[in-house]
């Protein structure tokens, strides 16, 4: 590892901060839009989980690739490369006229941003220690809150003003200027890391880890649930069960974001205490997760009365899981962490899209079967409420062994 001098350190952030803005704004600005959207295309709950989804499907299709290709030409070349393609699918959305062409872009747009995350948090397991990485992960984590947070109040203000095509040729070209800043300020990566006993070419090392596989549940339906729920279900569950107005829903997931925004600042700022303290990601995990199934029971049961506040609450709770994203990086040798956070980063993103067309399903589903709409919000969320109880479950039965995590937070 060469750790970068601590002024061009921050430089760097600052630039992969200011490009994971825009990926987060694109990534949750489906949940404003869904009121906008589904009456101009006629869309079904299935088909608004899809159109969301599809972001995520595009995103995690390319963690394999992606991983592979960070650990050889480096985070600058990689997200550089992607990035052209957000620009491009962020015009060809602005011009779709059908669902069809409104799916392809999204899934396109997803493919763009998908190093966004991924292409940081590579470069900062090679160049800054173990403790600046938790601190660093978290806040660029906060970086994408500020970013979900202009995707709601700001983009419903701006609607009635320029139109929701008009939003993303503005997208478009802040991505172009987010790629200008990365060019200019992210170091190349000269060579490759090279660690005695890794396979270069294979994730098996990776997938065949007892921690990694212990992490993968709660990475699917805890962490990829959260941001189902806050990129696109909480939206809907506020104005279709708790009978709040475009522009009130919208208020609600600003709330929900100033919320996500203030626990990632928290964690940035405790985590490095919290390790010097002895208090590991696992016990984090575990002692904080509970909070989080306790929440989503009082929506469940609370129904319509469960508004903006509850749902901050839940997102909020669920953040404890996010400790375990550079806890995964830091269990493997260097040369192997953009294939260790591309991985765990696919089954996150694959349980975001499975949860959210999932929960779409679920709903017309049981309002197939006769259940009203809180009726069928209701049942599709206390599925999606077991699965997370499975999930945690899991995690703390499964092997607990992690040397590589407990040698890099020492």
């Amino acid at each position: 590892m060469t750790p970068l001098p601590a002024r061009t350190a921050v430089a760097v952030f600052l630039a992969f901060a200011f490009t994971y803005f825009f990926s987060a704004l694109l990534r949750a600005i489906t949940a404003t839009l869904s009121p906008t959207l589904t009456q101009e295309f006629a869309l079904h709950s299935r088909d608004l989980g899809l159109l969301a989804g599809g972001f995520f499907f595009g995103f995690a299709a390319m963690q394999l690739l992606l991983g592979s290709w960070l650990d050889r030409h480096g985070p600058k070349r990689v997200m550089l490369g992607f990035l052209g393609i957000a620009v491009v699918a962020s015009v060809a959305f602005s011009m779709a006229t059908s669902f069809g062409s409104l799916l392809a872009a999204r899934v396109l747009c997803g493919v763009g941003v998908s190093a966004c995350l991924m292409a940081p948090l590579t470069g900062f397991r090679r160049w800054l220690n173990p403790t600046t990485q938790l601190r660093a992960n978290s806040w660029m984590l906060m970086t994408g809150s500020f970013g979900m947070l202009a995707s709601t109040l700001p983009v419903q203000w701006l609607l009635p003003v320029l139109g929701w095509r008009p939003l993303f040729w503005g997208l478009a070209a802040m991505i172009a200027l987010s790629m200008l800043v990365v060019a200019a300020v992210v170091p190349s990566w000269h060579q490759a890391v090279h660690e005695p006993g890794v396979n270069r070419g294979s994730y098996a090392q990776v997938w065949s880890d007892p921690y990694f596989r212990r992490m993968a549940p709660i990475g699917f339906f805890t962490y990829g649930g959260m941001i189902a729920m806050q990129t696109l279900w909480a939206g809907p569950w506020l104005v279709r069960v708790s009978g709040y107005g475009p522009l009130q829903a919208a208020g609600g997931l600003f709330t929900i974001n100033i919320g996500m925004l203030a626990a990632f600042l928290v964690w940035g700022t405790l985590n490095p205490r919290l390790v010097r303290q002895g208090l590991s990601t696992n016990r984090l995990i575990a002692c904080g997760l509970p909070f989080s199934l306790a929440m989503l029971a009082t929506i469940i049961v609370a129904g319509p009365l469960a508004g903006a506040g509850t749902w901050t609450l839940f997102c909020v709770s669920c953040t404890f899981v996010s400790l375990a994203q550079p806890a995964v990086g830091m269990a493997f040798p260097p040369a192997l962490a953009g294939r260790a956070l591309s991985a765990y980063n696919l089954v996150i993103f694959s349980g975001v899209f499975v949860v959210q067309w999932g929960i779409g399903l679920l709903i017309d589903g049981f309002a197939a079967a006769g259940l009203d709409t809180v009726g069928s919000f209701r049942a599709a969320l206390s599925v999606f409420l077991a699965c997370k109880v499975a999930a945690y479950a899991y995690f703390m039965l499964a092997k607990r062994d992690n040397p590589g995590t407990a040698t890099a937070l020492s």
